[in-house]
């Protein structure tokens, strides 16, 4: 990597040379790969490699920011004058100028902890575990639809900044899953398996072991066929317990989202994108139940949202956003940070070499609680509904109201499973659903689930991001589709 070096020390003397006050270079090697098997055969084989560095600056208060793929000393310098340039045509129009934190220049590595290189797994092995699967699911009567998906990232990266940091690390994901659909003359029911969408981590080919794809294809796959003779979800205010890959996405939308500074602040509001999160209400509003526990945490071994360092330098943190119910922080930057009085925690994060770092979630955690098993917490429900898996969501600009569907529900009579039910739906206002939690289970139902596809910012950036969530429970939720 000694020529990308020398590239980035280019782009921070040109920076120095057009009057920047500060700036950083960025250089982003990602390379990925993706296999689908479907019904049998192979769907789809993919691998794509990029690279590419970024150069954002400082001048006269304003950001610039410029890219390039060509990593040849005369383009690195091109685009920083053209960076500096968009700078001082961005002072123009700034209302205040930009002020960073006072974070402290670290030169140091970081490479995600792996057992087994996914991209050193022979391809065989690979199509021999998505094969499996499907025979798996092939053994159930009535299916339509199978497939199977495994997916590896590796992204390397080296930051420096005219402060005096430099960082290098390279961080590397996989995973995978599976999903059985069934079809009627009526309708089509799909059910998922480790989560919709799968699951992805940070790590190596040993988490997509770890899954058993296999030995879960055959159950989805009937749970799929069961559904499309099952009742419908009844409608009506009930108890609600969520299992917790969708207590994952209900955290990712409702709590998530709205504790994004720049939102907050006005500064990003595409994508469903303001708050009601407000400034005000740091350390003051009574978000959740005191049950409720949140922290964004970017040191979590296997999360999607780990790494070293963020892409201002800024080192992995794990920090408070909910402590026994109140609100107390929220994901920034070393921009956004100062405006509130503090330091940056770390959740600045660029897509790739393209993209400028803006906020973005880490890891973002709902705490174990001490209800026992999922088991248990069953037995403690006389009358309810558990429902498991994501279907679908949808939750207003404020972040406040939502809706979201599941894939499976199931009735709980007098502590047990009943009978299961389809299409189940529920609805709330975000902290009087978080405040009627009376229950979330221990830590050996905790689980970190990857969300490899949240969206934001213009031009887009997709975000890889994670959420620890054990199953909870929530009393007096609307669920199913009536009136109420």
């Amino acid at each position: 990597m000694s020529g990308v070096q020398e590239l980035i020390d280019a782009a921070l003397d040109a920076a120095r040379r057009a009057g920047a006050t500060y700036a950083d270079a960025r250089y982003v090697e990602r390379q990925t790969e993706g296999l689908t098997v479907k019904n049998g055969a192979l769907e789809a084989a993919e691998s794509d490699t990029s690279a590419g560095i970024g150069v954002r600056l400082l001048l006269d208060g304003a950001w610039g920011f410029s890219s390039t793929s060509r990593l040849e000393r005369t383009d690195v310098e091109r685009v920083t004058r053209e960076a500096a340039a968009i700078a001082r045509a961005s002072s123009v129009a700034r209302r205040a100028p930009v002020v960073l934190d006072a974070a402290r220049p670290v030169v140091a590595t970081y490479r995600t902890p792996v057992e087994e290189d996914p991209f050193s797994v022979p391809l065989d092995d690979k199509l021999r575990i998505l094969f499996e699967a499907d025979a798996a699911m092939a053994r159930a009567r009535g299916v339509t639809v199978r497939e199977g998906t495994l997916h590896a990232g590796r992204e390397r990266k080296i930051f420096a900044s005219t402060e005096g940091a430099r960082i290098e690390q390279e961080i590397i994901e996989a995973g995978g899953g599976i999903e059985a659909t069934a079809v009627s003359e009526s309708e089509s029911q799909q059910r998922s398996y480790p989560a919709a969408g799968g699951q992805l981590v940070t790590g190596g080919f040993e988490a997509v072991r770890a899954l058993d794809l296999a030995g879960h294809g055959e159950e989805i796959a009937e749970q799929s066929v069961a559904l499309l003779t099952a009742a419908q979800c009844p409608a009506g205010s009930m108890t609600l317990i969520v299992e917790s890959s969708q207590m994952a996405l209900q955290v990712h939308e409702s709590c998530g989202h709205p504790i994004e500074l720049d939102r907050v602040l006005g500064m990003e509001a595409s994508f469903a994108g303001t708050s009601f999160l407000t400034t005000d209400k740091l350390d003051q509003l009574q978000y959740g139940s005191p049950l409720v526990n949140i922290d964004a945490d970017a040191t979590a071994p296997r999360g999607l949202g780990t790494f070293g360092f963020d892409d201002e330098g800024v080192p992995a943190q794990n920090v408070p956003i909910v402590s026994a119910g109140r609100f107390v922080g929220y994901l920034t930057s070393r921009e956004t940070a100062p405006i509130i009085g503090r330091q940056s925690m770390g959740s600045s994060r660029a897509w790739s070499w393209n993209r400028i770092p803006i906020i973005r979630m880490t890891n973002v955690n709902l705490r174990p609680g001490t209800a026992g098993s999922l088991g248990d917490l069953i037995a403690d429900t006389d009358d309810g509904l558990f429902i498991s898996t994501n279907k679908s969501w949808s939750i207003d600009d404020r972040r406040l109201n939502f809706q979201f569907g599941t894939q499976l529900g199931w009735r709980v009579r007098n502590g047990r499973l009943a009978e299961m039910v389809k299409n189940p739906t529920y609805t709330g206002i975000t902290p009087r659903f978080w405040g009627s939690c009376d229950a979330i289970c221990s830590p050996e139902e905790w689980r970190l689930w990857g969300v490899p596809n949240c969206g934001k910012g213009e031009p887009m950036q997709t975000g890889h991001v994670g959420h620890g969530a054990a199953p909870a429970r929530f009393r007096n939720v609307q669920v199913g589709v009536g009136r109420w």
